[in-house]
């Protein structure tokens, strides 16, 4: 028996991907015992670590739009993903041969899941991989591939030693090539481990495995195939093998506490302008948001029997809500259709037969409030009801559904904070930005904790001040203000902005978590629009990327700071979760997997030996290091992504743009899983993820200290 170990990413397995993993959050659960199987209730929502049945089953997850949190990982021959999923959904797999492994994180109401997450703050104190399945094919034949081994690292981590390779067969187009890893360490102990092979758009990449624990540090390694290649012998190097300066007696940090909602953020940035006025400006982005509200809406009807959906124009804190729609019999014969509005009331009464029955259809009646209160109103007929008699119903009370009652409804203010001795344009710029994606509420945590170290020891520390005076500084914490106010009061996994696009059926209150656009699709270059994977037209989906290019406020913020601003050449984008740190290409088109054009050597090796210093600065507050298999360029190390805000930077403004996904797997040595932890992690695990990061923020602005030293001396 041939057994198959590999993981093919069709080219539309991009569509709805946002990040990856690290332990439970709020709400979740550890790894399943595998006698206890996972259930949600019906109508309840997860984020779900689930084993597929096959690589069918996730190609047809991937064409209906699943939301799915990361690249799907191969373990044991086991396709392992993280889901988005109802209960139904989830049951609905699970007939068909999935298996859920692990809840990482359920969804809550948002405003319910923030306090939980500030009282845990105000409590607060101060894979390795199994051996290969039987069958594998006899390597006595005369070898007919070719091995070469493109990465072979070891780091160690919590007192454990890890060890990933990857390599790649020229027997390319054989899905059943298996190849295995052997290792000796520095003591004499020896092992081995399966590789597993990679597909991406159709084609082979490499084969790779997951970190592997080993009893010390590697000395060498071989893979051998089971073709009978075998490759040369390697010794597995260090990784990142960099650290950043020692931080000096009385250094401060640990200014977060806890997790930060739009208008805490505000008051943050309102306080560090106040309190630091010679090292911060604030400034205002021009493009305002559309603010936290929403048009107000109902159901006039049954939904399980016939209904129409009638929403209001304006929105629904425009005086809109409480608003009321009714259906009447008139109560004579013959009478026609008519639609009137007097007193905050919409009034239809249906139309009669000669015998005084109401007559009027759901169709017609949606049609009559569209045509005759098009200022006011707009009517769909609710999915499954087309053509249906219309009942007497209501009055019903439209409602923009909204529960953030202290949330500020108007347009929001996005701003960036600039900060720096020399704040004219006279120094080389470094922009940090995060919380594109709602739901991610660690990455602001990350920013914010940046600046604050930067500034607080500007007055204490020679080496911070001097990098401030040397290098201009913009922050800005939050670009998707709307969304993450939705996601802390309303849905906490809202991934995208409050604008809603959608039309017809789609605008269904039944949709309303799926709303919006994905602000990091909405960008210009590699984008959907022009043909790149990652992206979608469809308005429900998690990577929508809107009716056109740089059409929402958030996207359009950041790169007007960025054109405003010649000065930045190096640019930090904070998302969650899953320990990667990335940079263009980003994107490609399917036919034949074409990426954007790749970086030049010398900027290749800029982008790199730059990862290796900051990954070796995260890793000094708690050993975390992001892996090297998930180091590099976006489209091969995570999936394509239309339209990101890293590629236009990049190419568009020749600056050097990187990706952070905070948020590390976490090793469970009791069970040999790497195992996920979510957007929103418990909060000592977000707080965790904000000082490591912010100090490969620091990092980064040290990089550019030397990368303008260099160019001044060239």
């Amino acid at each position: 028996m041939i057994v198959r170990r590999r993981w093919t990413a069709a080219a539309t397995t991009a569509i709805l991907f946002s990040a990856v993993l690290s332990h439970p959050g709020p709400g979740s659960a550890a790894p399943a015992d595998p006698a206890t199987p996972i259930t949600l209730s019906t109508t309840e929502t997860a984020l779900v670590r689930v084993q597929l049945r096959d690589q069918a089953q996730l190609d047809r997850l991937v064409a209906a739009g699943t939301d799915l949190a990361n690249r799907p990982r191969t373990r044991d021959g086991r396709i392992l993903a993280d889901l988005v999923l109802t209960g139904a959904q989830l049951a609905e797999l699970t007939s068909q041969g999935a298996t859920a492994v692990q809840v990482v994180q359920r969804a809550e109401d948002g405003s319910r899941h923030y306090a939980d997450s500030v009282r845990a703050a105000q409590a607060r104190t101060a894979a390795g991989l199994r051996a290969p399945a039987s069958g594998q094919r006899s390597t006595a034949a005369a070898a007919v591939d070719t091995l070469q081994v493109q990465q072979a690292y070891w780091w160690t981590t919590g007192g454990q030693t890890f060890l990933q390779a990857q390599v790649a067969t020229t027997a390319t187009d054989d899905p059943d090539v298996e190849i295995t890893v052997s290792w000796r360490t520095s003591d004499g102990a020896t092992g081995s481990f399966p590789l597993f092979r990679f597909e991406d758009s159709g084609e082979y990449q490499y084969h790779y495995a997951l970190p592997q624990p080993v009893p010390n540090r590697p000395v060498q390694l071989t893979a051998t195939s089971s073709l009978g290649g075998v490759s040369r012998v390697v010794t597995p190097t260090l990784w990142p093998n960099a650290t950043p300066p020692p931080l000096p007696a009385g250094y401060q940090k640990d200014f977060i506490d806890a997790y930060l909602t739009p208008t805490d953020i505000q008051a943050r940035i309102k306080r560090l302008a106040r309190q630091y006025r010679d090292l911060v400006d604030v400034i205002d982005l021009p493009n305002k948001t559309q603010g936290y509200r929403r048009n107000a809406a109902a159901y006039l009807g049954d939904p399980t029997v016939a209904a129409v959906v009638v929403e209001s124009v304006r929105f629904g804190d425009q005086g809109m809500n409480g608003v009321q729609v009714r259906t009447v019999d008139p109560g004579r014969r013959n009478r026609p259709l008519t639609v009137g509005y007097r007193d905050r009331v919409l009034t239809v009464s249906l139309a009669t037969d000669t015998a005084g029955k109401t007559v009027s259809t759901t169709d017609e009646v949606a049609a009559a409030i569209n045509a005759r209160q098009p200022n006011r109103f707009r009517a769909t007929v609710e999915d499954g009801s087309a053509g249906l008699p219309m009942p007497v119903a209501g009055p019903a009370r439209l409602d923009d559904g909204l529960q953030g009652t202290e949330v500020p409804a108007q347009p929001w203010t996005v701003q960036a904070l600039r900060l720096g001795v020399h704040r004219d344009g006279s120094r080389v710029g470094v922009l940090a930005y995060s919380q594109e994606h709602a739901r991610e509420w660690a990455t602001p945590l990350v920013t914010l904790e940046f600046a604050e170290r930067m500034l607080a020891n500007a007055r204490t520390d020679p080496a911070t001040r001097e990098l401030l005076e040397q290098v201009d500084i913009f922050v800005i914490p939050m670009v998707n203000p709307d969304g993450a106010n939705y996601s802390f009061n309303d849905f906490n996994f809202q991934r995208k902005n409050l604008v809603n696009h959608c039309t017809g059926p789609a605008r269904d209150p039944k949709n309303r978590t799926s709303w919006g656009v994905d602000i990091n699709r909405n960008y210009t270059v590699g984008s959907y629009f022009d043909g790149y994977v990652g992206g979608s037209a469809n308005c429900l989906s998690g990577t929508y990327s809107g009716t056109a290019e740089l059409s929402e406020a958030e996207s359009s913020n950041v790169i007007a700071l960025a054109q405003a601003h010649q000065n930045i050449k190096f640019a930090m984008n904070v998302h969650s979760y899953g320990g990667y740190f990335m940079w263009p290409p980003g994107a490609y088109r399917a036919d034949g997997r074409i990426t954007l054009p790749r970086p030049s050597i010398d900027e290749s090796t800029l982008f790199l030996n730059s990862a290796r210093r900051i990954v070796g600065a995260i890793a000094q507050e708690r050993g975390t290091v992001t892996w090297p298999s998930q180091t590099g360029p976006v489209a091969d190390v995570l999936y394509s992504a239309a339209g990101n805000s890293a590629d236009q930077l990049y190419y568009e403004l020749g600056i050097f743009a990187w990706d952070f996904e905070v948020g590390n797997d976490r090793w469970n040595a009791a069970t040999n899983e790497w195992e996920g932890v979510g957007f929103q992690p418990p909060f000592d695990e977000a707080h965790g993820e904000s000082q490591e990061y912010a100090g490969g923020l620091v990092e980064m602005v040290r990089v550019a200290r030397d990368y303008a030293a260099a160019e001044s001396a060239g």
